[in-house]
């Protein structure tokens, strides 16, 4: 049987991968380091906890409106009216199977066959093929690592076409750990204004940021800007809930409705349970997501010096999420591999350490950490990569 063409475009998971054969090395008993997992390792907070079995016991497991519980709706309202001084109205909001899923919908609803959306990279692997999934066209834009993997307006105004439907500003950014200025994003969007192409705002990791410099949504800029940008966000990363499946967009209602009406012909509603679990996230006080981010700052400042300190490793500092992209390229040379990918792979047979390869993020000279996990194994992980750069090194 044929397969439909959609899912025959669709480019497997790099992530997904090397994890598969991490855990494959790991049952056959090797102590393998893995510093691909893109979720905190923490246990989700006790209290979100307590409110799921709460719910649980109150019999709150049935159906929910497609669109999630109203009061779980009104949080996020609060939510990003104290956060980014945004006002919506429960119209403008959705709730979803994860934030991966608000995204899916987003494209479903707003896709043309042919029609684009520019993507820069480094991206989120699971963009382009959303995209594709759609009907649409995904435009691969650069953005340098000198310029601290950031899309420049200039580039921005020449990947657009009379196809352009969206662009996604990922900020910070998985994988480069990136953010974006107010400055810097209000000259990305006036060309998004001047051309009519909708802003896709994946703000995820809003919560898990290492510098003075605060989180900023594009949709807070300008009136101009609210209306034209969807924000897309989550409890997953903020709350180490990725299991729990809950994530939200928000902005035009009439967008909102149309993923609202798909929403109920494919999952009829987020789980029930999931939903309080996430009420609660959002309504309880969040000293538990600020211990997390002072573990996760922690874990940063130590493996980024540890890293820059292996011969042929360069790294752009990260300001937020929990990714360091190191530019490993000069490394795979000296070791004499052909690529970065081949070099990952060697990393992983020889010195049992599990990394990403920059590939599937549109970035072939780099590999992806995540530093979600044990400072033990970070440090040992850094002592294993760099024994095998200088073993190798001709």
């Amino acid at each position: 049987m044929e397969l439909a063409k959609r899912v025959q475009a669709l480019t497997p998971s790099s992530t997904l991968a090397i994890t598969a054969k991490a855990k494959a090395l790991k049952a056959d008993g090797h102590d393998v380091i893995g510093l691909g997992a893109g979720e905190p390792d923490f246990n989700t907070p006790e209290y979100i906890l307590e409110a799921a079995s709460y719910a649980m016991k109150k019999g709150l497991t049935k159906y929910t409106p497609s669109g999630g519980i109203p009061d779980l709706k009104q949080a996020i309202i609060e939510k990003m009216q104290k956060d980014q001084n945004l006002v919506y109205k429960d119209t403008q909001i959705i709730v979803t199977t994860g934030a991966k899923h608000a995204l899916y919908t987003l494209f479903q609803v707003l896709l043309n066959p042919g029609e684009e959306v520019i993507i820069p990279a480094p991206y989120w692997v699971s963009y382009p093929e959303q995209v594709k999934l759609a009907g649409g066209n995904p435009v691969l834009t650069q953005a340098k690592e000198e310029n601290d993997f950031k899309l420049t307006p200039e580039q921005l105004e020449k990947a657009i076409t009379s196809k352009t439907k969206a662009v996604i500003i990922n900020s910070p950014n998985n994988p480069t750990g990136m953010m974006y200025s107010r400055e810097e994003l209000n000259e990305l969007g006036k060309v998004c204004l001047e051309h009519g192409v909708l802003v896709v705002s994946d703000e995820i990791y809003e919560k898990l940021i290492y510098t003075e410099q605060d989180h900023v949504s594009i949709a807070s800029l300008s009136e101009e800007l609210y209306n034209n940008t969807v924000i897309i966000n989550g409890v997953s990363k903020s709350h180490s809930m990725t299991g729990w499946r809950i994530g939200f967009a928000a902005g035009n209602p009439e967008i909102i409705k149309a993923m609202t009406n798909m929403a109920s012909h494919s999952t009829s509603n987020p789980t029930s349970i999931a939903q309080y679990a996430a009420l609660a996230a959002y309504t309880t006080d969040e000293n538990e997501v600020e211990k997390m981010r002072e573990a996760f700052e922690e874990r940063l400042e130590k493996l980024y010096d540890w890293l820059v300190d292996i011969p042929g490793v360069d790294c752009v500092k990260p300001k937020g999420a929990f990714y360091l992209f190191p530019n490993v390229k000069e490394a795979s040379r000296l070791n004499g591999f052909e690529n970065v990918d081949d070099w990952v792979e060697a990393l992983l047979e020889e010195e049992k350490v599990a990394l990403v390869p920059g590939s599937g993020f549109g970035a072939p000279d780099n590999v992806r950490l995540s530093y979600a996990t044990s400072l033990d194994h970070l440090e040992e992980a850094a002592r294993r990569i760099k024994r095998f750069v200088e073993n190798h090194t001709k």
